[in-house]
């Protein structure tokens, strides 16, 4: 990628990024109307979205649901938009989504993962 794309791609990014490897399903419906669901997992994580790896093919701007655990075991679920799709290997995607409802939840997951990631070894609240 030219340095010139590069850096435009960076000049939207906004968001706090952290690389963190989160169990998530990610579900839609292809172009016949059925439904899938996809386990796999976060490359990274931002408070308005996350990359991951997909094997079911999929389109720019197509809604997807990801599904996910907060520490605590509180489950998560919202409504993405694919806003990034690039190859990745052995035929699968690189998928950037960018969280459309409820960004409250994504947030909050989002946290929870920062501050459990930063508690001491026996250390509890």
């Amino acid at each position: 990628m030219p340095l010139s794309m590069q850096s435009k791609f960076e000049e939207k990014r906004f968001a706090l990024r952290m690389a963190l490897r989160l169990p998530i399903v990610v579900s839609g419906r292809s172009e016949d109307g059925a439904a899938w669901s996809e386990p796999t997992e976060t490359d990274d994580i931002s408070t308005l979205g996350a990359l991951f790896q997909l094997n079911q093919k999929i389109e720019q701007g197509e809604s997807l649901y990801i599904r996910s655990h907060r520490p605590d075991g509180v489950p998560v679920e919202v409504k993405a938009e694919a806003v990034r799709i690039l190859p990745a290997n052995y035929g699968a995607l690189r998928v950037g989504v960018s969280i459309v409802e409820p960004k409250e939840s994504w947030l909050r997951l989002f946290v929870a993962w920062i501050a459990d990631d930063n508690v001491v070894e026996g250390y509890s609240e």
